[in-house]
């Protein structure tokens, strides 16, 4: 991984960079799975955030909750969720698309002010594929996915996991950007591609990188 594809995690489709982390802590709720179930997909939401040296709470004042999960097994049973289409514009024609595009997974994010990430809402539809991957490796898969504002193609070239020994972990170069993600001298939202360069300086200081050479900015 170089300079260029941790800007690339945040590239837009038009060729612009949008970078956002989470503003406030994290307020998650999980729908649609049993007991056992709703403790791996907490547990692999409180390891990323962990990870980001971030902070999950118990409720949001302004939210309630601010990252809904929902997983289900037909799109069309979010058109039934009560007030869901208030909470996300378009969600009739989102569904429309998703249905006929087969997608198993959607996600959208809110923002604040300043363009720190405000809530998000994460949809998985449990198709025959993922009904193949173990549970553990779908939450953790969403976890990383909640925890930035990555790009729409930013895990079409480099998956966001990696298996170690049978079991799923975070892919080690996406955990260091995850950890620098969060530093507090960074700011929580850039649409400048400089900011790339600075995420590249800090992850070549963990060692996850062979050294560009940069220091920090």
């Amino acid at each position: 991984m170089q300079a260029h594809d941790i800007e690339a995690l945040f590239s837009t489709p038009e060729g612009g960079y949008a970078f956002a982390r989470w503003g406030r802590p994290i307020v998650p709720v999980v729908f649609g799975v049993e007991a056992a179930t709703l403790s791996v997909v907490k547990g692999a939401v409180e390891a990323i955030v962990a990870l980001a040296g971030h902070k999950i709470a118990d409720h949001d004042a302004e939210l309630g909750a601010n990252l809904m999960i929902f997983f289900f097994r037909d799109w069309q049973e979010l058109l039934e969720v009560p007030n869901l289409d208030q909470l996300i514009d378009g969600l009739a024609d989102i569904v429309a698309r998703l249905d006929d595009a087969g997608a198993n997974q959607y996600r959208t994010f809110r923002f604040d002010a300043e363009g720190a990430i405000r809530s998000c809402f994460a949809f998985v539809r449990m198709d025959a594929a993922l009904d193949e991957v173990p549970a553990e490796t779908i939450a953790l898969n969403q976890a990383v996915q909640m925890i930035l504002r990555w790009s729409p193609g930013a895990f079409t070239t480099i998956a966001p996991l990696a298996m170690a020994r049978g079991v799923a972990v975070v892919r080690p170069e996406i955990a260091a950007v995850i950890e620098v993600a969060y530093d507090p001298v960074l700011p929580a939202a850039s649409t400048e591609a400089v900011h790339a360069m600075r995420l590249m300086a800090r992850v070549t200081a963990l060692g996850a990188l062979p050294d560009a050479g940069e220091g920090r900015a």
